[in-house]
């Protein structure tokens, strides 16, 4: 009898085997099980009752092998049913090979959706088992992985009885809620509750700035008095993100399966916006007995926006700092290890000052050059320098509201697609395909700028203005706006673009003072 345990988003197959012997009765459960996996036999013994069947009055032994893997959840319980009747007899051990069994049991036998499990199909289709028996709930994910053959029972005397003839009773194998061709659909302009950048009004500089980090994947930071449509530009980031691929789909509903146990279908980019008090380990992953994924993988493939950045907890967005180089997180507990995947944009936003008003001349701020200094210093440099683009977001004039609408997002969305193609088809040969992940070795020779922009460039690394990461970081951004312009090469101005986008938050801020 087969099922699958989960390691982050990785699964492995695992054996159940039940022994039925002489002695005082018993159920004994074998191979590092969690608090939720010993409840089981209570679960298993009633739903196996109320449906009919036989409890072994004897004592019974549950090895769930390889021992060595810690395993979790309730998704056991119908396979630990389904083995107790094979060891008292009810069914044929022939009739679950090659099959995979998922759901946990409600005390009257319904089978109930697990958590987790798009990420446990996926890990089933990739060891080569396509038969997996799964509750009802679940019909939707289905068109997930249409590779994988499922189906779709209520309740243990479903399963018992199709195990037994091979058919399905009550109602026949559902239909996913979604098509394929539905599923994979490119809806992305369109999405996110109609939210278009036609509606900002307008700073046209940050809308350039937002195309720019969408069309090489740059983290950002906006800088600004309140009112100034810093949330409102970050809000339809979205709408100008390339369209997900089926991977990426699946990728990220096997996250969010494992993160909520949603049963719906994420087909959209995420966003995701989290409070500035969030935790460290809501931020980025954690738990006691079940570790989950944070905020961070929930944003994979998408953006992750921080509002009122200075105000968060010390310390807590330097935990984005490996994250946001490497794409994932692992999450070490005394249970183990555990590893998400956490590929996200970051996008900050944060008023100027403590107050907020210092802007234009300034006259209006309370706050002394000394406070404005420690509200900047409150993001740490070793985190900014992670931040490609620094923007400064005006408040606007009268000019700004009789002047024209901003380009619509799906014009924007389209320079934003015709740059990552560029990008895709130069890195053709390469493991990545954008920009922002160019390794640092390649910048150096095969994908160097021209001549007089590195000269440009290389003297501001020896003046001490960037860092090493802050040269490389440059030379990323300025490719992106290469490819933005249709140069073939960064040259000049491009990598001029690159430097005044780069500068410092407190450095910002306090020169606004003077």
């Amino acid at each position: 009898m087969n099922s699958i345990v989960l390691t982050g988003l990785a699964g492995e197959v695992i054996t159940i085997e039940v022994d039925i012997a002489d002695g005082l009765p018993a159920f004994l459960l074998l191979g590092m099980p969690d608090s939720s996996l010993h409840e089981s036999r209570d679960r298993v013994r009633s739903a196996l009752v109320n449906s009919g069947f036989q409890w072994p009055q004897s004592r019974v032994t549950v090895s769930l092998t390889p021992a060595g893997i810690p395993k979790r959840g309730s998704s056991l319980d119908l396979p630990i049913a389904v083995a107790i009747l094979i060891a008292q007899g009810v069914i044929s051990q022939e009739s679950v090979s090659g099959r995979l069994l998922l759901g946990e049991l409600s005390l009257d036998g319904r089978v109930r959706a697990s958590r987790g499990l798009v990420a446990a199909m996926i890990a089933a289709h990739q060891s080569g088992m396509n038969q997996v028996i799964i509750s009802s709930e679940s019909a939707s994910v289905t068109a997930l992985i249409p590779e994988v053959n499922a189906y779709l029972v209520n309740d243990l005397r479903e399963v018992i009885h199709f195990l037994s003839t091979g058919v399905l009773v009550g109602v026949p194998r559902s239909e996913p809620l979604l098509s394929e061709d539905e599923l994979f659909v490119d809806d992305s302009a369109t999405r996110k509750q109609g939210l278009d950048f036609s509606e900002v009004v307008g700073q046209e500089d940050a809308i350039a700035a937002l195309v720019a980090a969408a069309a090489g994947h740059h983290h950002l930071l906006m800088i600004g008095p309140p009112g100034t449509g810093k949330t409102m530009l970050a809000e339809r980031m979205v709408t100008i993100m390339p369209p997900l691929s089926r991977e990426e789909i699946l990728e990220i509903n096997a996250i969010h399966s494992i993160s909520t146990g949603d049963r719906s279908i994420v087909t959209e980019v995420p966003f995701i916006a989290p409070h500035h008090t969030i935790t460290r380990a809501a931020l980025i992953g954690g738990g006691s007995q079940r570790v989950k994924p944070g905020a961070i993988s929930l944003a994979h493939r998408g953006v992750l926006f921080i509002d009122e950045a200075p105000e968060c907890d010390s310390g807590t967005l330097d935990a984005l700092r490996e994250p946001m180089e490497s794409g994932e997180i692992t999450v070490a507990r005394s249970s183990g290890r555990e590893t998400f995947p956490a590929d996200f944009l970051l996008i900050l936003a944060a008023n100027p000052c403590p107050c907020g008003r210092l802007f234009g001349k300034g006259r209006s701020c309370t706050c002394s050059s000394l406070q404005v200094r420690r509200y900047g210093e409150r993001l740490s440099g070793p985190l900014l320098d992670r931040i490609d683009i620094v923007l400064n977001v005006e408040a606007m004039g009268r000019l700004a509201f009789t002047s024209s609408s901003s380009q619509s997002s799906a014009e924007l969305r389209t320079s934003v697609i015709d740059a990552r193609e560029v990008a895709r088809e130069r890195f053709k040969a390469e493991r990545f395909a954008i920009n922002s992940k160019i390794p640092s070795e390649l910048l150096k020779n095969r994908y160097r700028p021209g001549r007089r922009a590195l000269t440009h460039l290389l003297d501001r690394l020896d003046d001490g203005s960037i860092s090493a990461r802050g040269f490389h970081r440059i030379l990323r951004l300025a490719w992106t706006f290469a490819d933005l312009n249709g140069s073939t090469t960064p040259g000049v101005d491009e990598v001029e673009k690159a430097l005044a986008m780069r500068s410092d938050f407190v450095t910002a801020s306090v020169a606004t003072l003077r």
